[in-house]
C-alpha cells in the first residue's frame, strides 16, 4: 500500500488525478489532498505520505518552499512536481530537493501514471533495502553477543586452541593481540570495605538488565562484553599498547567512575570496576584475576592493579573446599583463618592417611611451598633461592604428627604475615617517597597530581595512602612543612616577609600571611616581633 498526497490549488486537478489513481491502482493507494502549502506541510506530518504530487503555485507557501520545509524532517518522501511554470530555476530547485520527476501542465494521464509507478518502484526498493538492513541488524544483535560471550568463556577457562581465538578475533573485528580485562562486580550495596551484599539476588536481577548494561559498558569501553557470571560481568578491551602509561590509567579510572555511576542510576544496582594489566589475549585470564584481586584489596569503587600492592581433579573424599580456604586466607593475609583451615586439613590427613606419614609430609611441603609462592607474589618480598634449604631435612626428621602440624601451621602463618604486611610496606614506601619529595620541593608550585606522578600512583589511591600513612591530607601536610620552614626563616631574621613567602612556595604575600595566621594563630609579622 502507498500513501499519496495530491497538492494543488485547483480542485478540478485534485479530483481528476484522484479518480485517475483510484482507477489505476484501486485499494493499493490511500489518497489525501491539500490546496495550500501550509496544508501540505501539516499533512506531511500527520498523514506521512510516501508520494507527493506537488504543484508549485499555491496560496501562501508555494510548493518549493513546502518541499524544503518537509525535507527538514522527512528525507524519504518521493516528490513528483506538476507545474504550469516551465522554468529552469523551478525545475533545478525541485530536483535539488529530491524530486523524482518534473511534469509540465497540461500533463497526459499516462505520464502521471508512469511517474507514480516509477515512484512506487523506488519506494519498493527502499523498503526492501530497509527490511534487509533491519534483518541483518537483528541477526547481528543476536549473534554478536553470543560470539562475545563465547570468546570471554574461552579466555577465562582457557579451553581453546590458538585457532579458536583467531577465529573469534576475525569474526568480531579484533585487530590487536593485546588487551586487558575489566571486571564489573554488582551488589545491593558495598559492605565490609570490599565485599558486595546480596550477590545471589543481584545475579538474578542482572539478567533482566544484561542487554542495557552491555550497551552502557560499550559506550565507555569499546570491548567484548561477556554474559553475567553470577554477580560479575567480565569485559575484554583490546589495547594497541602493551602497557598503561600514567595518563592512560587516569583516563580509564575517570571513565570507570562515570560508568559505575551511570549503571547505578539506570539499574539501581551498586557496581564496582576493577582493571587488570595488559596481557596477550591468550593470557586474559591473568588480567581478569588481577582485576578481581584489585577489588578484593581495596574498598574503592574503581581499582587498578598497578595502583595496588599487588585451583584440579581430586579423589572423592578430598576436602577441596578446605584447601581453597587455606590459600584464599593466605592471599588475603588472614593468619587466623589460614591456621584454622590448615589445622582442619592436617587433621583430615592424619585421620584418613595416618598410616602414610611420608605422604603427609609431602603434602605439607606442597602446601607450604604453594602458600609461600602466593605470598611472594603478593608481598613484594625478595625471593632467595636457598631460603628453604632446611625445609626438607627438618621435615624428614620430625616423627610425631603434632610436631609436623606445628611446623606446617608456623610456615602458613608466616606466609600470611608477608601478605598482610604488604599494604603497610607499600604505603610506607609511597608515603616516605612523597614526603621526601615535598621536603625537597616545598618552595615550588607542587600539587597532589604532580607528587602522585612521582610515586607512580594514581591521585585517587595516592591520596588515600597518604592520609592513612600520615594521618593528615596531602594539602595539610604540605602547608605544615611550608609554615614550619617559614617560622625557621623568620627566626633567622635575614629575609623580608615577601622573600620568605616566596622561599616557602607562596608567591602572593597576602595569601602567605593568611595561611600563616590560620596555622600559627598570629601573622608572620607578629611572630617575628615575639
Amino acid at each position: 500500500m502507498y500513501k499519496v498526497l495530491i497538492a494543488d490549488d485547483e480542485g478540478i486537478m485534485i479530483d481528476s488525478v484522484t479518480l485517475l489513481l483510484k482507477n489505476e491502482f484501486g485499494d493499493d493507494v490511500v489518497i489525501e489532498s491539500a490546496r495550500s502549502g501550509r496544508s501540505v506541510i501539516e499533512l506531511a506530518e500527520s498523514f506521512r505520505p510516501d508520494i507527493a504530487l506537488m504543484d508549485i503555485h499555491m496560496p501562501g507557501i508555494n510548493g518549493i518552499e513546502a518541499m524544503r520545509e518537509i525535507r527538514r524532517y522527512n528525507d524519504r518522501m518521493v516528490f513528483i512536481v506538476i507545474s504550469a511554470y516551465d522554468k529552469f530555476d523551478y525545475a533545478r530547485e525541485a530536483m535539488s530537493l529530491g524530486a523524482l520527476d518534473y511534469l509540465n501542465k497540461p500533463v497526459a494521464s499516462d505520464k502521471i501514471i508512469g511517474a507514480i509507478k516509477k515512484a512506487m518502484s523506488a519506494i519498493d526498493s527502499e523498503r526492501e533495502k530497509r527490511s534487509s538492513d533491519l534483518l541483518v541488524r537483528e541477526k547481528l544483535e543476536t549473534v554478536v553477543p553470543v560470539l562475545e560471550s563465547g570468546l570471554i568463556y574461552n579466555l577465562l577457562t582457557r579451553e581453546h586452541f590458538k585457532e579458536d581465538i583467531d577465529n573469534y578475533k576475525n569474526l568480531l573485528g579484533i585487530e590487536s593481540d593485546h588487551g586487558y580485562m575489566l571486571a564489573l562486580i554488582f551488589g545491593q550495596e558495598q559492605e565490609d570495605n570490599n565485599h558486595m551484599s546480596n550477590p545471589v539476588g543481584i545475579a538474578v536481577k542482572l539478567q533482566d538488565h544484561a542487554a542495557m548494561i552491555r550497551e552502557t559498558v560499550k559506550g565507555f569501553f569499546p570491548g567484548i562484553v561477556g554474559s553475567p557470571l553470577a554477580n560479575k560481568i567480565p569485559v575484554y578491551v583490546p589495547s594497541k599498547s602493551e602497557d598503561f602509561d600514567y595518563n592512560e590509567r587516569l583516563q580509564l579510572h575517570e571513565k570507570a567512575q562515570l560508568l559505575v555511576e551511570k549503571l547505578k542510576s539506570s539499574t539501581g544496582i551498586f557496581a564496582r570496576a576493577g582493571f587488570g594489566t595488559v596481557h596477550p589475549i591468550s593470557e586474559a585470564l591473568t588480567s581478569y584475576n588481577e582485576a578481581i584481586e584489585s577489588l578484593l584489596l581495596t574498598g574503592s569503587k574503581v581499582a587498578m592493579t598497578q595502583d595496588l600492592p599487588v585451583r584440579v581433579g581430586y579423589e572423592e573424599n578430598y576436602p577441596i573446599d578446605t584447601e581453597n580456604e587455606i590459600f584464599d586466607c593466605v592471599k588475603n593475609g588472614d593468619s587466623e583463618g589460614a591456621i584454622l583451615a590448615a589445622g582442619r586439613f592436617f587433621d583430615w590427613m592424619t585421620e584418613a592417611y595416618g598410616a602414610y606419614p611420608m605422604d603427609i609430609k609431602l603434602k605439607v611441603m606442597e602446601f607450604v611451598l604453594w602458600a609461600e609462592h602466593q605470598a611472594y607474589r603478593k608481598s613484594g618480598n625478595t625471593y632467595e633461592f636457598r631460603s628453604r634449604e632446611d625445609y626438607l631435612p627438618t621435615l624428614l626428621k620430625l616423627e610425631d604428627f603434632s610436631q609436623i602440624k606445628t611446623w606446617f601451621l608456623d610456615k602458613v602463618t608466616t606466609a600470611c604475615a608477608w601478605v598482610s604486611g604488604r599494604k603497610e610496606r607499600q604505603a610506607d614506601s609511597v608515603v616516605d617517597k612523597a614526603k621526601k619529595y615535598i621536603d625537597e620541593n616545598f618552595g615550588q608550585d607542587i600539587s597532589l597530581d604532580e607528587v602522585s606522578r612521582i610515586v607512580d600512583i594514581s591521585p585517587f589511591y595516592f591520596s588515600k595512602l597518604f592520609k592513612e600513612g600520615t594521618g593528615t591530607t596531602f594539602i595539610d601536610y604540605l602547608t605544615n612543612v611550608r609554615i614550619q620552614k617559614a617560622c625557621q626563616l623568620i627566626e633567622e631574621g635575614e629575609l623580608s616577609m615577601k622573600e620568605i613567602g616566596m622561599r616557602v612556595g607562596y608567591a602572593d604575600p597576602n595569601y602567605f600571611s593568611r595561611t600563616f595566621k590560620k596555622n600559627m594563630g598570629v601573622t608572620p609579622t607578629d611572630y617575628r616581633d615575639r
